[in-house]
């Protein structure tokens, strides 16, 4: 079982890649881990939304496998206290599949995309940058390993 963690787009803020090294490393502790980066369309300024949404879409299905548990970090997805987070996550490892969660580009995610999902997650109502969120998600995570070791990392 492996977790990954796949993006549209690249980190170019040396402050989010530093964190997302930081908690990576962290976290490859408890559960092998990887950060999977798609590149960002070329030319995507002559597109509509819904082609970027579109081609994006098909860019990530192209990178999981039919038997990955695919999660969705979405605005209309659950939200989670860090330790209800950690109960799931606790039941997702449990199953032995592979794990790819997924920060899709400015526009969200396409229809297939949606369609191929296991499940959505919210980290909040607020609207945070496509780069910082891979951070804030990579903490998270890492937050939820230690609550299940029950490490004194996580304070109620």
């Amino acid at each position: 079982m492996r977790i990954c963690l796949l993006t549209v787009g690249k980190t170019d803020a040396g402050w989010v890649r530093e964190g997302l090294e930081t908690y990576s490393s962290r976290l490859s502790r408890y559960v092998p881990f990887s950060v999977s980066e798609i590149p960002e369309l070329k030319n995507a300024s002559a597109l509509s939304k819904a082609q970027v949404k579109e081609k994006e879409g098909e860019l990530i299905l192209s990178r999981v496998t039919p038997r990955d548990t695919v999660i969705l970090l979405d605005e209309k997805g659950k939200e989670y206290s860090s330790s209800e987070f950690a109960k799931e996550i606790s039941k997702l490892t449990a199953s032995g599949k592979n794990i790819v969660f997924v920060i899709g580009g400015p526009y969200g995610f396409s229809e297939p995309v949606y369609a191929r999902c296991d499940g959505k997650v919210s980290l909040s109502r607020m609207t945070f940058t496509h780069q910082m969120v891979r951070t804030i998600f990579v903490e998270q995570l890492y937050r939820a390993f230690t609550i299940i070791k029950g490490e004194p990392y996580h304070h109620e």
